[in-house]
């Protein structure tokens, strides 16, 4: 196994070729903060480049998958915008990294995914959900232009209409609804989330590899156009989004300013 050097908001353990991924901060569960966010940035091409990789599983420690973006990062990047721009360009390189990871990524959502953890979960190649599981990506009801993740790959997944209404919203998609409207592949008891999501990996690790690898490339091609049409607007748009008063006053109500 390659040694994969992330900050320790992410950790990478071997199951033989198999590589679980977690989310890494339970007590705060799982926020994205700047270590979650550099880590995900930094971890799928350390997957793609480990020889002994042939499918990765991502999920949570703790209670949740990841409950979206941390409020005091988004309060800093409206106050910094050479952090923004930092932080929104890592961004784009979270959403690329996914698609052209070499590896089937499965996410097994052991809880609520939520902002950055919503976009996780709608990049991913095969999704486990457990039945208490939700997904939201609220990313307008804070006041911020969605610009990774639902909104650009949503519209492949499900219908037009049903990308714009959640999109709008933030409102929750139950496993349920997630699995119905085909944002989830399997609905599964609580318990059982990260298991049968590992078994589907190991069955997919015993296929032929170049026949897999070249195969998930072919489908994520399709995706891979899609964003590239929208991604660079939805960034600088969301740059933008931080300069706005509802932003402001989202945060420091948030924050009890």
């Amino acid at each position: 196994m390659t040694n994969y050097d992330l900050p320790d908001a992410i950790t990478v353990e071997s199951d033989g070729p198999i590589r679980i991924v977690r989310f890494n901060r339970p007590e705060q569960l799982n926020a994205v903060n700047d270590d979650v966010h550099l880590a995900l940035a930094k971890v799928f091409p350390q997957l793609s480049a480990d020889g002994d990789a042939r499918v990765a599983v991502i999920t949570g420690n703790g209670r949740a998958f990841s409950a979206g973006g941390d409020f005091d990062l988004l309060d800093r990047m409206a106050k910094d915008r050479v952090l923004r721009r930092a932080t929104i360009a890592e961004g784009r390189e979270i959403v690329l990294n996914m698609l052209r990871c070499r590896v089937p990524v499965v996410a097994a959502v052991n809880g609520p995914a939520v902002g950055l953890g919503c976009s996780v979960v709608a990049l991913s190649d095969i999704v486990y959900m457990a039945e208490s599981a939700y997904l939201a990506d609220p990313h307008v009801a804070v006041g911020l232009v969605a610009a990774d993740g639902g909104p650009l790959t949503w519209p492949l997944h499900t219908s037009l209409l049903l990308a714009k209404e959640y999109a709008f919203t933030g409102d929750r998609i139950s496993a349920q609804r997630a699995a119905e409207i085909g944002l989830a592949n399997h609905v599964v008891p609580d318990a059982e989330v990260l298991e049968q999501a590992l078994a589907r990996a190991h069955k997919i690790a015993k296929l032929p590899q170049q026949a897999v690898e070249a195969t998930k490339r072919v489908l994520n091609l399709h995706a891979e156009r899609a964003v590239l049409a929208t991604i660079d607007f939805a960034m600088a748009a969301e740059t933008e989004s931080f300069d706005t008063d509802d932003l402001r006053a989202n945060v420091d109500r948030f924050l009890g300013k």
